[in-house]
């Protein structure tokens, strides 16, 4: 991706929603501010989702055994940050929240708002 093009892409996601997967397994979901020549992304309006502890999950492990039931079902913990700065070592993986009725195409290079319709 040349320069110009990833600095549009860039561009086009500013105030949007995403969710940003870290190395530790926590998972960031909030609106995308900015990001620096580290790969560093700021988030605004972030909320922060943790798997459950092994301490949970063996307690929703043994309510299902005593319930019958064959399938573990535990909750992940969320708390609200507000405005963050998630490292970029540590990014695993970055994903648009977006919604059909807001999706112009599926193909980013098909939008001809961004790329003059290539």
């Amino acid at each position: 991706m040349e320069k110009e093009e990833a600095e549009t892409f860039l561009k086009s996601l500013l105030n949007k929603n995403l969710r940003v997967e870290t190395t530790d397994g926590r998972l960031f979901i909030g609106t995308f501010k900015c990001t620096d020549t580290h790969s560093n992304v700021v988030l605004s309006l972030t909320y922060e989702y943790r798997q459950p502890s092994q301490q949970k999950l063996a307690e929703a492990a043994a309510a299902a055994v005593s319930s019958g039931f064959s399938k573990v079902a535990a909750d992940m913990t969320s708390r609200y940050l507000g405005l963050v700065v998630v490292p970029g070592e540590h990014i695993t993986k970055m994903e648009v929240e977006e919604f059909a009725s807001q999706a112009k195409s599926r193909s980013i290079f098909e939008r001809k708002d961004l790329y003059g319709g290539r």
